[in-house]
């Protein structure tokens, strides 16, 4: 009888052990880092964007693309693929632009784009001082006239020699 629940206990004990090791119970122990790839952009970028760009002026506001198509050269594709090591959360976000005539014509993908993309970048506005004052932002100057470091403080002739 006590053979028998001790090789019982035994086999609990190894079925047990087995199973924990098995379903990863320890895996929050491991270290695993975060793997993004491609190319991640700011929302204020993509906003950038505007109708009508150059190649030139489209690749200097997002980067250089992940892929040119080979076959059609006047598609751009921007992608950005990030996993998480900790909970294996992955995020994937596309942005592909359409050229014609080397000339931005649609923009299509994950991102928002702006109010102002229809609008092309020689018509939109500069942004504005909400100011009323035309003068110029002035640093606030320091206060005292004291100088920071006394002249003559590290002068060889005033250290004097024992």
């Amino acid at each position: 009888m006590l053979i028998k629940k001790h090789s019982l206990t035994l086999l609990g004990a190894a079925a047990l052990s087995l199973s924990l090791s098995g379903c990863g119970v320890f895996d929050w122990l491991v270290y695993k880092p975060d793997i993004p790839q491609g190319n991640y952009m700011e929302p204020q970028q993509v906003e950038k964007l505007r109708i009508d760009m150059t190649r030139e002026q489209a690749e200097y506001v997002l980067g250089r693309p992940v892929l040119r198509d080979s076959f059609a050269d006047d598609t751009w594709y921007y992608v950005y693929h990030f996993k998480s090591g900790r909970d294996a959360s992955i995020i994937h976000k596309e942005l592909v632009l359409h050229f014609e005539n080397d000339r931005l014509t649609k923009v299509s993908g994950d991102y928002e784009l702006s109010a102002e993309f229809n609008t092309p970048l020689e018509q939109s506005k500069l942004p504005t001082v909400t100011g009323s004052d035309d003068q110029p932002l002035v640093p606030e100057q320091r206060g005292d006239s004291k100088p920071l470091v006394e002249e003559g403080q590290n002068d060889p002739k005033s250290i004097r020699k024992f």
